[in-house]
C-alpha cells in the first residue's frame, strides 16, 4: 500500500475535524495546518475536495472554519482515501496475464487488494478519534 502525502495530510485534517466534532465550532486551515506541519495552501485544496465529496463544510468569516457534515462515525478510513487520491477505487492490474503464472498471481493480488479496501472501510473516524485519544493518555514525559 502506497501512501500519498496527499491521501495523508487528507486524513490527518479530516482527524482534526472529527476529534472537534462535539465542539460545533468550524476549525480554521491554519490551526489544522500549524499543529501537523501540513502547508496551508495545499490543505486548502484537499479540503475544498473533501467538501465537493460531501464530507467536510465551511464557515466564512472571522470564526468561519471547516468542519464535519456527517459524524465521526459515519466516515471511513476508504472514503477519504478515495476522495483524495482515488487510491482504494483504483483496480489491480498486470502487465503480463496470457499464461497461468500470471493469472495465478493476479488472482492473489486482487484478493489482498479486497481484503485491503474491507478492512480500510471498517476503520471509521471515530474510532480513530479514540485510538489518538488512547495513545496521547499513555504517553508520559521525562
Amino acid at each position: 500500500m502506497n501512501i500519498s502525502a496527499k491521501i495523508e495530510y487528507a486524513c490527518i485534517a479530516v482527524l482534526e475535524l472529527a476529534a472537534r466534532y462535539d465542539r460545533g465550532k468550524p476549525v480554521r486551515i491554519r490551526d489544522i495546518a500549524e499543529t501537523n506541519g501540513i502547508p496551508s495552501r495545499f490543505l486548502v485544496q484537499i479540503l475544498l475536495q473533501l467538501k465537493s465529496a460531501g464530507i467536510v463544510g465551511s464557515t466564512r468569516g472571522a470564526s468561519g472554519g471547516y468542519q464535519l457534515v456527517k459524524p465521526p462515525g459515519e466516515i471511513t478510513l476508504a472514503e477519504v482515501m478515495s476522495v483524495s487520491d482515488g487510491q482504494s477505487s483504483k483496480p489491480v492490474t498486470s502487465v503480463e496475464r496470457e499464461s497461468g503464472a500470471s493469472r495465478t498471481l493476479m488472482a492473489s493480488w486482487q484478493n489482498v487488494a479486497e481484503v485491503q479496501r474491507e478492512m480500510l472501510e471498517a476503520v471509521t473516524f471515530a474510532d480513530l478519534v479514540e485510538r489518538a485519544a488512547e495513545q496521547s493518555d499513555n504517553m508520559y514525559y521525562i
